[in-house]
């Protein structure tokens, strides 16, 4: 099959919004702005068919002001597990402008996230912009613990010294 649909998004790991609601915090007074990728649910141990949200990537040249975040569209990773966008409104809004439902209609999942950045303090949208429910899940979220598996001797070898 040469092109595959994305899997639906069954809910967003709980360490995952977490993470999106400090980063939204730190980058306040300024719009924080990021793109979700999802974890299929068989390999977090789920009996389910779909993805769960399980990481932000912050997307080179992303540009932020206390008024809009924009990202360069074309840097976006183009796969079936990339599933939606999460992004703060300073003023506390919880509701898409304008400007968020041109986004949104490319991917199933749109959050997002107000000041003061409370466990509460953001919505889950869909691509057409209308509120839609994002169940919070308590999953392990996998890592690569081999990628951080270096010393000072790899290092060197891998710069030739």
């Amino acid at each position: 099959m040469l092109f595959r649909s994305r899997p639906s998004v069954l809910g967003i790991a709980e360490d995952t919004l977490e993470f999106a609601l400090e980063a939204a915090e730190d980058a306040h007074p300024n719009e924080y702005l990021g793109v979700f990728r999802g974890t299929p649910a068989e390999e977090l141990d789920l009996d389910a068919d779909g993805d769960v949200i399980t990481d932000v990537l912050f997307i080179p040249k992303t540009t932020s002001s206390p008024v809009q975040a924009t990202l360069q569209s074309d840097l976006v990773p183009n796969d079936r597990h990339t599933v939606g966008t999460v992004h703060s409104h300073p003023n506390g809004v919880l509701a898409p402008s304008d400007q968020d439902r041109q986004m949104f209609g490319r991917w199933p999942v749109h959050v997002i996230l107000g000041a003061p950045y409370g466990r509460d303090c953001w919505r889950a949208f869909d691509r057409e912009g209308e509120p839609r429910d994002l169940d919070v899940l308590d999953v392990e979220i996998p890592t690569d613990e081999e990628f951080f598996d270096f010393d000072q001797e790899d290092i060197d070898e891998e710069l030739g010294l």
